[in-house]
């Protein structure tokens, strides 16, 4: 699935099984709150968190998919089309960081 697919199937169901769209800022609001779970998991799992019983269950594809459905909401409500913004994105890093990541040091 593209990108574009994404946005346009997301929307497909908010509009027929979700009614309509929350807030923009209810949305902002949510996505906050999904990558805080995404951050719950890391913690637990790559850093020095141990898991609560609560928490064994959750799975970090799971919570990254909900990221990117509340992204994707937003990026409909705000008429964006995240394929042009990320292509824009990559041509701004390919000029800003053409060499920076390279001569960093703490890369090496």
């Amino acid at each position: 699935m593209t990108i574009q697919e994404a946005q346009e199937k997301i929307d497909g169901w908010i509009k027929t099984v979700g009614v309509r769209y929350f807030s923009e800022l209810t949305n902002m609001a949510i996505l906050t709150e999904e990558v805080g779970e995404v951050a719950r998991i890391m913690s637990r799992k790559y850093g020095e968190q141990s898991f609560k019983e609560s928490d064994k269950q959750k799975d970090l594809a799971d919570e990254l998919a909900d990221v990117l459905w509340v992204l994707l909401c937003i990026a409909n409500q705000t008429g964006i089309d995240m394929t042009t913004a990320l292509e824009k994105n990559f041509e701004k890093k390919n000029i800003r960081d053409a060499s920076r990541h390279k001569d960093n040091e703490k890369l090496q």
